[in-house]
């Protein structure tokens, strides 16, 4: 009988939920509370990449609004650079007004390239 083999490597996700947390400034004692678990837990998570409950997941990542595509399947984004990947994870920390920021530069690089080439 057949076995599916693949599994979930959890320390790149830990190592996602733990930036962050830092760039929010909490300490994992901070998190573990909002999220019910003990700091213990949260250390294992970030730098072990521990296995949690499922509950204990969808909080950690919708707290942090993490999208856990590339975690779940990092086969089918392969063809991102890492620092596309590295670009797209620190937009999805950013709120609204920083985007519209963001926005605005590459509405510039565009407009400079089309100077350019005209």
């Amino acid at each position: 009988m057949y076995q599916y083999e693949k599994r979930l490597d959890c320390h790149a996700l830990g190592q996602e939920i733990k930036r962050r947390r830092k760039a929010k400034g909490w300490t994992q004692e901070h998190l573990a509370q909002l999220v019910d678990l003990t700091p213990r837990s949260i250390m294992y998570i970030e730098n072990r990449g521990q296995h949690t409950s499922l509950n204990a997941f969808y909080k950690l990542v919708t707290l942090f609004d993490i999208s856990v595509d590339e975690f779940f399947y990092p086969d089918k984004l392969g063809g991102e650079s890492e620092r596309r990947k590295h670009i797209d994870r620190m937009l999805n920390g950013m709120d609204e007004k920083e985007l519209i920021i963001i926005e605005g530069a590459a509405e510039g690089i565009r407009k400079a390239r089309e100077t350019e080439g005209a």
